[in-house]
């Protein structure tokens, strides 16, 4: 079932059977990382200006992280001519069955033609990992965990379509997984994927930020989150300070250098940890791109 407005909403959270919380990471490694082109708004100014030595000590600063967090990492190679390879939140969306025990990803179908290539390395990483991969009907753009996020520990989605996964995909995947999905438009080029504007935190907390998310959206966000932890614009559009990560429900990973959303995050409990990735900001990610989650 696909839930477009909150008027349909006929259920709780606690009603959706409840899952694990995802525990490994896939990192694709950054020697192949650059800005070449402009695909959105904040690679604008930045071709050619990358610091792959600062960059890769970003990502082993971000991966040694996830790890001291106690999470599982698996590092796919990057490949020569796949700048965009390094964001691995938009290879794949990974599940996991009902049997809660074997997991699968459904692969992604890139939006610009030049991402198309890192499908076919991703899928022969996943399949040495021995995950069951599935792919989406012919025709549906879809990218990945950016565009397709679970509620922490219930089976239930959050989709984005709108800049780079197309409306119908969300569609296909509760049909594929038997799963509620809830899709949002995204209007504004500067939050093309719903990662960089949405954070799921824990079971009853958001991380939103309200300037990137229309009307309608927001009401269905509020009635299956029980609190609500909104990011200034400027922090968000800018610092891409909505694009974080918390893994375990308590440490919320973020861009360094978003004072506003760390302190607001504290009030709430929660205890951010500040990681600088603004190499990769520069090709308009932060944190949660440079992951795909898994279980």
């Amino acid at each position: 079932m696909v839930y477009e407005s909150v008027d349909q909403i006929d259920f709780a959270v606690s009603d959706c059977p409840a899952m694990p919380l995802q525990g490994c990471v896939v990192m694709a490694t950054p020697a192949h990382y650059d800005v070449q082109y402009v695909i959105n708004p904040h690679m604008a100014g930045h071709v050619g200006n990358v610091d792959r030595v600062r960059a890769q000590r970003q990502w082993e600063t971000l991966q040694d992280t996830y790890r001291a967090l106690g999470m599982e990492v698996h590092s796919a190679e990057g490949v020569e001519g796949l700048y965009d390879m390094v964001f691995a939140a938009n290879a794949a969306a990974a599940f996991l069955f009902p049997d809660g025990k074997s997991p699968g990803i459904i692969m992604s179908r890139m939006a610009t033609p030049s991402r198309y290539g890192e499908s076919i390395h991703y899928e022969r990483f996943f399949r040495e990992l021995g995950v069951d991969v599935r792919h989406l009907p012919e025709g549906l753009t879809f990218e990945g965990g950016a565009d397709a996020i679970w509620h922490p520990g219930r089976r239930l989605i959050w989709g984005g379509y709108g800049q780079r996964t197309d409306r119908a995909t969300h569609d296909a995947i509760s049909a594929m997984l038997d799963v509620p999905v809830i899709p949002m438009r995204l209007d504004d080029e500067a939050f093309y994927h719903l990662d960089t504007c949405l954070c799921v935190l824990d079971e009853r907390t958001a991380l939103i930020c309200p300037a990137a998310l229309r009307s309608e959206d927001i009401s269905m966000i509020r009635r299956l989150f029980e609190r609500i932890v909104e990011v200034p614009e400027a922090e968000a559009r800018e610092r891409l300070s909505c694009n974080a990560h918390c893994p375990d429900g308590r440490h919320v990973l973020l861009q360094k250098g978003c004072p506003q959303t760390t302190q607001r995050l504290r009030d709430a409990g929660f205890v951010p940890v500040e990681i600088d990735v603004g190499e990769f900001l520069k090709a308009g990610a932060a944190v949660y791109c440079m992951k795909l989650t898994m279980w």
